[in-house]
């Protein structure tokens, strides 16, 4: 296995080449993150025993109901990305026929194939370095956004999540490379 950048390794053979982006491995991020979890949770467990407990009118029913709604959603968000940072990865495998990329989390993500021949004006999408987009994708709750980006049969495919530059552009001749190759073999 050869590594390219900080969170990039590949294999490459005859058949296919593997490549595997890690998450960012920042040991104090995973402690907050997981610490807001856990608080993001004990607020919703004590928020649902009020809500069958204490003695409350349809008003406060409604509004509990409401705020349990929004608890739920961001609980999902959290939660996802706590479990990015821990156990995530990006799969892609170029092989003969296609391009397959699975977003995995603890091995559990769908492969989605894309055929090589379909796959139409690949490009690099780095944001501005004092962008709002730039300081939002920094924060730990987000999984972050993706730096590679390419046309297939009219939708755009993306992948690279919270790479920076330098391992953008180094992924980037990579798979330009392999799927050249690949073409040219056909």
């Amino acid at each position: 296995m050869k590594w390219i950048g900080k969170r990039i390794s590949f294999e490459d053979d005859k058949q296919k080449t593997t490549i595997i982006i890690y998450p960012e491995d920042v040991t104090w991020m995973k402690a907050v993150m997981g610490a807001w979890v856990g608080m993001w949770f004990a607020i919703g467990a004590i928020v649902i025993w009020a809500l069958f407990t204490l003695p409350l009118s349809q008003q406060e029913q409604i509004i509990v109901a409401i705020f349990l709604s929004f608890w739920a959603y961001y609980a999902y968000k959290v939660t996802r990305s706590f479990l990015w940072l821990l156990w995530g990865r990006e799969l892609i495998k170029i092989d003969e026929v296609a391009l397959s990329y699975k977003k995995s989390i603890k091995g559990y993500g769908k492969a989605v194939p894309y055929y090589l021949e379909n796959i139409k004006k690949m490009s690099v999408h780095q944001p501005k370095e004092k962008s709002i987009q730039a300081a939002w994708e920094k924060s730990p709750w987000i999984i972050g956004g993706d730096r590679i980006e390419f046309d297939y049969l009219g939708k755009m495919a993306k992948f690279g999540k919270k790479l920076n530059q330098k391992d953008t552009q180094l992924l980037f001749s990579l798979i330009t490379k392999k799927v050249d190759l690949r073409l040219r073999k056909k």
